[in-house]
């Protein structure tokens, strides 16, 4: 009991150490955390390159099965028409195997090329939001400034109560609790799943919606179109040629 008394008290003084080394320069614990990414980020397009090398080896396989298939096929149809058909049973079955071991090959490399494509994508994702942490960074940083400047200026030292954990969220929630572990490393991990891609697609598509969304808007205060026309063009866009063309005959 007294051994975990004297722990929690041990704890507790390493959180509030921890804490003060934490508040003490938030920015500077930003651009760590952001330099720690694109360290990271290096890491995984190195493993991501690795990883293309061994997809151009199961492709190369698969071209050698292709070709191993096509020559017994046309052994086979050679001693068929010389009437030798006891080699034409043996060359028979080791196409059988070949076409299974090329079937075999073709499916790897389906895996190997969809987990690759969807890595790329998490890799170019993971980059988009470290430029995004890089902007933070330098906006926090402005912001700090003004806010000394501003308080030297009132001269308010002691009644303005900056809380840098507070005014910045914590520091953003610990960087998002390290930027959600860093975007999860953003390491090309072996399994390479399809995990993320449904919420980058759906992200895709709101930013694609927000586009086509702002570029009306854009025409509307220009006066290049009026609200009703914007409507009837998204209908017409909905409609689709062919049904249009229904409805005009």
């Amino acid at each position: 009991m007294i051994i975990g008394k004297i722990w929690r008290s041990f704890k507790a003084q390493m959180n509030k150490l921890a804490n003060f080394f934490w508040t003490a320069d938030p920015i500077a614990q930003m651009q760590y955390e952001y330099d720690q990414a694109i360290e990271q980020l290096k890491s995984g397009k190195d493993g991501l390159a690795e990883y293309q090398a061994l997809v151009r080896k199961v492709a190369r396989q698969v071209d050698g099965n292709k070709k191993h298939v096509a020559q017994l096929e046309a052994k086979i149809k050679a001693y068929l028409q010389s009437g030798d058909r006891d080699t034409a049973s043996k060359f028979a079955l080791e196409l059988q195997k070949a076409k299974a071991e090329m079937a075999e090959n073709v499916e790897q490399l389906e895996m190997h090329e969809k987990a690759y494509d969807n890595n790329v994508r998490k890799i170019k994702n993971a980059t988009k939001k470290v430029g995004e942490i890089k902007d933070k960074i330098s906006k926090y940083d402005a912001e700090l400034k003004l806010s000394r400047a501003e308080a030297e200026l009132a001269d308010l030292a002691t009644t303005f109560n900056f809380d840098v954990t507070t005014d910045l969220g914590q520091i953003e929630s610990v960087l998002q609790e390290k930027i959600d572990k860093n975007r999860a490393k953003a390491k090309v991990a072996a399994d390479l799943s399809d995990e993320g891609i449904a919420d980058i697609e759906r992200e895709e598509a709101m930013e694609a919606a927000m586009a086509n969304d702002a570029l009306k808007q854009f025409e509307m205060d220009m006066g290049m179109i009026t609200p009703s026309t914007a409507n009837v063009a998204e209908e017409a866009k909905d409609l689709g040629p062919a049904q249009r063309q229904t409805e005009t005959n």
